[in-house]
């Protein structure tokens, strides 16, 4: 029997149309050739600087990108292809968003109505109950207003949101920031729950050290691609054990491993093109990375770069 994960991405790129001077217009280039799979039961951290893709890749799973947003590529989700109509139909209830904002919260609308949803049945009553004992929101949550919240209780309120709906694919855009050390810790941990209740979920984040205590895989994005995709045992044990230079350098620049910096920043949108991205800032640049890239699989590793073996 063939493998299946529960979602496929395939050579996912998206492009905006955009207006120079007068009426002008040209393509601009924010991914390109991301490819990437999910199963139940685990975590797929995705992790990069700000800039490199991540929350669009979210977007265009969601099918909720722009209009003058172009995304190529093929989506597969539970077997079967991804269009827009069945992204609408599923959007919300097997595939859910935990937004990067609380902002996305009704500011007009109580807690208890906004995490219970159209249904006001008695079953969704008493899933709305069991999500709030679960995500330690008390019982006088349900008749506050967004505001009356502090920033933990919305984040878990936005997980209740989720837990109502018992979806098969959580995308988690940043749940963590403006929280400290014991409240990230403790959203992360929801995200595993969900994750070893059957769920898939893919975690967007900044903090690698974070991800590392959850997540099962992580994918480094750079500039609007992916350069690594590794087991997080990896990075437990050693810089010995990543492959790409990137990576190594992210995992140089750590708390744990002395803040070492490397040279140069990320190049963003509209200038993604041929050869890889990273080479003007990578000690193993040669002629040859000024060509198109081929993706290599080693060892259930994926790494985009010609020179790692």
């Amino acid at each position: 029997m063939m493998y299946m994960p529960l979602l496929e991405v395939n050579n996912m790129s998206i492009s905006f149309k955009m207006y120079e001077k007068g009426l002008r217009q040209h393509d601009m280039n924010a991914i390109s050739n991301i490819s990437l799979d999910v199963d139940r039961g685990e975590i797929v951290a995705i992790v990069g600087s700000s800039g490199s893709g991540k929350s669009l890749f979210a977007h265009g799973i969601m099918g909720i990108l722009p209009k003058n947003a172009t995304m190529e590529g093929e989506i597969i989700f539970d077997g079967e292809k991804l269009t827009k109509k069945r992204q609408k139909s599923l959007r919300g209830r097997r595939i859910s968003l935990v937004p990067q904002s609380i902002s996305y919260l009704d500011p007009l609308m109580r807690i208890g109505r906004q995490v219970q949803g159209p249904n006001r049945d008695d079953k969704s009553k008493r899933k709305l109950k069991e999500s709030f004992k679960r995500y330690n929101l008390c019982k006088n949550s349900e008749r506050l207003y967004p505001f009356q919240l502090s920033g933990g209780m919305a984040r878990r309120a936005m997980v209740s949101i989720v837990d109502q709906e018992d979806s098969d694919l959580i995308i988690a855009d940043e749940p963590t920031p403006g929280l400290d050390l014991d409240l990230a810790m403790k959203t992360l941990r929801y995200f595993r729950e969900f994750a070893d209740r059957g769920k898939a979920v893919i975690l967007i984040t900044h903090d690698i050290d974070l991800a590392l205590n959850v997540a099962d895989r992580i994918a480094i994005f750079y500039a609007g691609t992916i350069v690594e995709v590794a087991p997080v045992e990896d990075f437990h044990r050693g810089i010995d054990f990543l492959k790409h230079p990137y990576t190594k350098a992210l995992f140089n620049a750590l708390p744990q491993n002395e803040f070492k910096p490397f040279k140069g920043n990320q190049p963003y949108g509209g200038i993604i093109g041929k050869g890889c991205l990273f080479a003007p800032r990578c000690n193993m640049m040669d002629e040859g990375c000024k060509e198109d890239i081929p993706i290599i699989y080693l060892e259930g590793k994926m790494v985009r770069c010609k020179n790692v073996t």
